[in-house]
């Protein structure tokens, strides 16, 4: 087997040991404090190789020459995928020059991994009839949308996808035989409509899913989702795709429970992160730890939260360039109760909203009767370095939000940047740079521990070199 270890550079701010060890050890243990999925999580274990299968296909920087488009390797690779053994992986590796695979929708079977060499590209194909879900339907803007398969499913347990390659959407290309691409289709929904784009990784009912060390760039629509899946883990995962793809969620877990995301890296045009709960059902038991998010619209839960999100903590965070920070968005055709969620340690840069609790998504009154309600949220040690708005609203008087501050500053703060309306508050004892003030708000004052406002100077690393 030719794949070889390589450990990500990464930033951290709270203790954590790092032991170097042989590939195939379990390395390190995520610290019981920083725990709210119920699991024990260790970094992955990358399987022995069931079959290797050899690149025919060379890609010039990041791109397949044009006559290359209709040497699929979707025959083989899924085949592969399926004569594999659970508890194996089926790696993709280079030929000398030779190192990208083109496939269309690929399902990974029950204890399978797929494994991407460093150096190695999967790419999607760019005909939209490799994805129809009924005919036709795929690469268009309808009123029904589902129109596609996503590239790789998962809907078995113990299935993973992993390795130092990539897997690359091809987004911003165009599909075959048209002038338009699967963002320009995006962008086209704006007008009415739904984009019918496919979407990266899908896994369903897939527990015990995970992403180790992968590379995911580019997906026509959100990268990853989970859902009604009981275990899943990120980590070292690197999401890169350009800020103005629209929809294109980094990880977006959905009426799932013991989740970890860890020791990865997004940037992308939409939510780096986003815990739904809509009619998949609840949303619990999860830690996002030891991360970097770039430009995307940041930490988010929702906006679907009628499933009802718990049990959430999001730990030593850097968020550089989001246009939100902190998120919880909901409205009253899709909201629930968001109950017992945490932030500490974590630091933002140049974000516009550092602070962003809505219930009235994108900051605009929907009628419904699914009325958001976020109640027991803490933030502990939460510093944004450049300036921006806090928003902290209740619905109204009878669905108010309540909150802890604890440790909590935005500097360069202006009078009339904090937005407060039907919560109730309690500060400190930690500093914190503002108080909350409007319709509905009452303020008392917190007791116990002071938790410390993060320094965060070194907190923000570049994007990891390719």
């Amino acid at each position: 087997m030719s794949f070889a270890l390589s450990r990500p550079v990464v930033c951290l701010r709270l203790p954590f040991v790092l032991a170097v060890a042989a590939m195939g050890a379990s390395l390190v243990a995520l610290p019981n404090a920083a725990a709210q999925d119920t699991r024990t999580v260790t970094e992955p274990v990358i399987p022995p190789v069931c079959q290797t299968l050899t690149a025919s296909l060379a890609a010039k920087h990041g791109k397949l020459a044009r006559g290359d488009e209709t040497r699929l390797d979707t025959q083989r690779l899924q085949s592969a995928l399926d004569q594999c053994a659970s508890g194996k992986a089926v790696e993709l590796h280079a030929a000398g020059a030779d190192d990208a695979f083109l496939s269309g929708p690929l399902t990974i079977s029950r204890g399978v991994t797929l494994l991407v060499d460093r150096g190695v590209t999967l790419f999607a194909s760019r005909d939209p009839r490799q994805y129809d879900t009924r005919p036709g339907a795929c690469g268009t803007v309808d009123q029904e949308g589902g129109g596609c398969r996503p590239l790789i499913a998962v809907q078995a347990p113990n299935a993973a996808v992993m390795g130092d390659g990539s897997i690359d959407g091809r987004g911003g290309d165009d599909l075959l035989g048209r002038h338009v691409t699967w963002w320009d289709l995006a962008n086209q929904a704006r007008a009415g409509g739904r984009q019918n784009c496919f979407r990266l990784i899908i896994a369903s009912r897939a527990d015990n899913f995970i992403l180790y060390r992968i590379t995911l760039r580019n997906s026509p629509n959100f990268h990853v989702v989970v859902d009604r899946t009981d275990g899943f883990t990120a980590w070292g995962v690197k999401i890169d795709t350009p800020a103005n793809a629209r929809n294109t969620d980094g990880i977006d877990p959905s009426g799932s429970k013991n989740v970890t995301i860890t020791h990865s890296w997004i940037r992308d045009g939409d939510d780096n992160v986003a815990i739904k709960a809509g009619g998949s059902g609840a949303s619990t038991d999860m830690s996002i730890s030891h991360d970097h998010f770039y430009y995307g619209h940041g930490m988010s839960i929702g906006s679907e939260t009628f499933g009802g999100d718990s049990r959430i903590l999001v730990s030593d965070l850097s968020m550089d360039g989001t246009t939100s920070g902190i998120r919880i968005k909901s409205d009253a055709k899709r909201g629930g109760l968001v109950d017992g969620v945490t932030y500490r340690d974590v630091c933002m840069r140049s974000i516009k909203y550092p602070i962003d609790i809505d219930p009235f998504y994108e900051h605009q009154r929907s009628p419904g009767n699914k009325v958001p309600v976020f109640r027991n949220i803490l933030l502990e040690g939460v510093h944004a370095v450049t300036p921006g708005k806090v928003i902290m609203d209740g619905f109204d008087s009878a669905h108010g939000s309540s909150m802890r501050l604890n440790g909590v500053k935005i500097d360069g703060l202006l009078p009339g940047d904090v937005e407060a309306q039907f919560g109730a508050f309690t500060v400190g004892p930690g500093e914190v740079n503002f108080t909350p003030d409007g319709d509905g708000v009452t303020v008392s004052k917190g007791t116990g521990a002071a938790a410390a406002v993060p320094d965060c100077r070194d907190s923000f690393p570049p994007f990891p070199a390719r």
